[in-house]
């Protein structure tokens, strides 16, 4: 396979080329025949038969080791030659804190024989005020920290009320006291009740691009873990990135999101199995762009695909969500996305969701939803699908809708006052006490 920053950039040429736009003459690109590396060029590169790789493992590896440093140790090496494949061998890899990704680095896995498994968490309060200028804190009771713990402190901020949170490592100890990896950057005093917990991503991407990660189970232990919300992380988490494809990758037991990406442009999610997490299966997450979700199993979340805030242009195809709360829920300014081809079976409160927001200008307007199978989703006054708020042109066509429970008082298409250009072409409906019921102010 290609380098992530061979096929990305390949992929943007190619957009570049093919996008029907024509050129002026002069601007009209020869075709390249025979690509050199040169120095400062990005987007052309020679196909080459072997690339920069290492291989981390429990034992006969060049690195060797069972924890999340073996694996960091792995990642630094081949990002500091300008990029490359780290191997990780099959083993158990027990992680007391996040594997930090850096950009044109590959993570390639054994599949379900190589497993990122997130070690207990633990929970205490600060036992004395930190500034936001200190890189220190105190701990009530520092019993199961560790020096290189990935932490998560959650406080009430003193002077507006709402939450302020801080993710970092712990680098230095001496008793209670541990020195921080970077400085805080809010007041985090005691009338706050500040709780630090040692909580993390599994895999974490920040400001970075050309990542791919493929072929790992990552397992978050879930009854062993307090909650991590999918806004600060989950089995994978990602913030303002680009080009990211994680392939092949199981996320399961997280106490929070499976794989959650924050303002992340062109990510690609394909035949990965996110299962069992308190949270989000996929979470497209705000300002996200172009996201393209395909042929993934999302099972046993509270959402299986969360389109959060101005998610646009996105693709989410061939997809099957199977026994979540929602199967997948699309809201705040998410305009211009295809749902298509998806499989949703047995939510418990709605298959299809677009939520109610504060008012038109916030309401998801401009997706397209076909071709999908919906079967017994929604308790027995639910929808399959419900419609709400003040959401505009919608177009829901050739969707298969059953319900084959019994129709109590189940709704196949529920579509609020509020809407408006909602329209249902040529769909298959049926088994409902009410095939569509559009709502009246």
């Amino acid at each position: 396979m290609p380098a992530p920053s061979q096929f990305h950039s390949r992929r943007r040429f190619a957009s570049i080329l093919g996008a029907g736009i024509a050129l002026p003459a002069f601007a009209r690109v020869p075709k390249i025949n025979a690509p050199r590396a040169t120095s400062g060029d990005g987007a052309v590169e020679p196909d080459w038969e072997e690339r920069l790789s290492i291989t981390v493992g429990n034992k006969k590896a060049d690195l060797v080791g069972n924890s999340e440093r073996v694996i960091q140790a792995g990642v630094d090496w081949v990002a500091r030659q300008g990029g490359g494949t780290v191997k990780i061998l099959p083993g158990r890899y027990h992680m007391r804190n996040a594997v930090h990704l850096q950009s044109k680095v590959r993570l390639l896995g054994s599949g379900t024989d190589s497993v990122l498994f997130k070690e207990p968490s633990f929970s205490t309060l600060m036992a004395a005020d930190s500034d936001w200028y200190d890189q220190e804190i105190t701990l009530a009771d520092p019993k199961g920290f560790q020096v290189g713990d990935g932490i998560f402190i959650e406080a009430k901020n003193p002077h507006h009320g709402g939450k302020d949170v801080y993710k970092g490592t712990l680098i230095a100890r001496s008793g209670n006291r541990f020195k921080l990896s970077k400085a805080l950057r809010k007041n985090y005093w005691l009338p706050g009740k500040p709780s630090v917990f040692s909580l993390f991503p599994i895999l974490n991407c920040e400001f970075v691009e050309d990542v791919v990660i493929e072929n790992l189970t990552l397992d978050g232990n879930r009854e062993n873990n307090a909650n991590l919300n999918g806004n600060y992380g989950g089995g994978i988490f990602a913030q303002d990135c680009s080009r990211l494809t994680f392939r092949g990758v199981t996320s399961r037991n997280y106490n929070g999101d499976g794989m959650s990406w924050q303002i992340c442009h062109d990510v690609r999610v394909e035949d990965c199995h996110s299962h069992d997490n308190a949270g989000l299966g996929l979470h497209p997450g705000s300002g996200s762009q172009r996201p393209i979700i395909v042929n993934n199993r999302l099972e046993r979340n509270n959402i299986g695909i969360f389109f959060c805030w101005g998610v646009r242009h996105g693709l989410a195809e061939q997809n099957r969500c199977l026994e979540n709360k929602f199967g997948i829920s699309i809201g705040h300014r998410d305009t211009d996305n295809l749902i298509r081809r998806n499989e949703i079976v047995g939510s418990t409160t709605t298959g299809l969701i677009f939520r109610p927001e504060r008012g038109k200008s916030y309401a998801p307007h401009r997706n397209v939803v076909e071709d999908n199978q919906m079967v017994n989703n929604g308790p027995e006054d639910g929808a399959a699908v419900d419609v709400k708020g003040w959401v505009e042109a919608i177009t829901l066509k050739n969707n298969h809708i059953r319900e084959t429970r019994a129709p109590a008082r189940r709704t196949g298409v529920r579509i609020g006052a509020d809407t408006k250009d909602i329209r249902l072409v040529e769909n298959q409906i049926a088994g409902f006490a009410k095939n569509v019921d559009r709502l009246k102010k």
